[in-house]
């Protein structure tokens, strides 16, 4: 039987992946500290000292992803002296610099943003989810993520054009072209790069948790069942518990004490949904073998088999 790992390390990611082997993670998903944010926790990075103080981090990320994987970040700019900082395009520039592909930007909509009211913007309802790769031929799943075609299809399809069984180009002169005939029998369609899920709403105990749909998605998009799942920033452990849940190995790192033991307690509240006996399975993880001194956090489970 084939297990399922989940790892939990407290202290810095750029000293922890240090003990794990180049090409050694399927998919990086993440949401770090943004800059000047989470100060009462994670102590906040000035926005123009947030590239240098990112891309070690990143370097360490790169070495240890699959030349096939894939690391998404989700990260926001903030508004500084009335306008938007620039921090968020610069770290892509230098990533880009550093070695990383920029395949796409998805783009989270949060469908139930926080109200406010500013004088010169309105409240934020989405945020970057950057995709990053290490080459232009990777690991992706598109038909995990397909989504219903929607009641459109039923009364559109039921009668057909003559103009809907060929290539129809729009009358507007766009040079866009389409054929409704193609979706005949079809009842489910591939998504937009606009996520539409709603923020966590749940006490977490933790400043920025982000929903478990979001993690859950990629996951699915970009890795196999027993593929390997990294967290630098697990915070609360959303993306340890979606891992899990969906029959992926994985690792979380944090550098708060209190975040490792709530990622801990959200994996085993998980286990105990899932009733599946806990076994132990650290024989494989590299940390552990060479890196002793760092604390670790681990608990394992056999993959349920359908």
């Amino acid at each position: 039987m084939s297990l399922i790992s989940t790892d939990i390390f407290e202290g810095d990611c750029q000293e922890i992946l240090l003990g794990f082997p180049e090409n050694y993670f399927d998919l990086i998903v993440t949401s770090p500290p943004y800059a000047d944010r989470r100060k009462s926790t994670y102590g906040g990075i000035a926005p123009g000292e947030y590239v240098d103080w990112f891309l070690p981090r990143s370097a360490q990320m790169l070495r240890v992803l699959k030349s096939t994987g894939s690391f998404v970040l989700n990260i926001k700019e903030k508004a500084e002296n009335g306008e938007r900082h620039t921090y968020v395009l610069e770290l892509i520039l230098a990533l880009r610099k550093q070695g990383w592909l920029w395949t796409e930007e998805y783009i989270w909509h949060k469908r139930n943003c926080y109200p406010g009211k500013w004088p010169n913007r309105f409240r934020d309802a989405w945020e970057r989810c950057l995709h990053f790769t290490k080459q232009r031929q990777f690991k992706m799943n598109q038909k995990a993520v397909m989504v219903p075609m929607g009641d459109w299809a039923a009364a559109r399809l039921k009668s057909l054009g003559k103009n809907d069984t060929v290539r129809y180009d729009s009358q507007v002169g766009s040079g866009f072209g389409k054929n409704i005939a193609n979706w005949l029998g079809r009842d489910r369609a591939y998504p937009s790069n606009v996520l539409h899920f709603a923020t966590e709403c749940g006490n977490k105990n933790h400043s920025a948790a982000f929903p478990p749909a979001l993690p859950e998605w990629f996951i699915k998009l970009l890795t196999d069942q027993g593929d390997m799942v990294l967290d630098p920033f697990a915070g609360s452990g959303t993306t340890l518990v979606a891992a899990k849940e969906l029959g992926r190995n994985s690792v979380g790192i944090d550098l708060l004490p209190e975040y490792c033991a709530m990622a801990q307690k959200a994996v085993a509240q998980q286990e105990f949904v899932l009733n599946e006996p806990i076994q132990p399975n650290h024989e494989n993880n590299p940390v552990e073998k060479n890196n002793g001194a760092h604390r670790k956090r681990n608990t394992s489970l056999p993959r349920k088999t359908a």
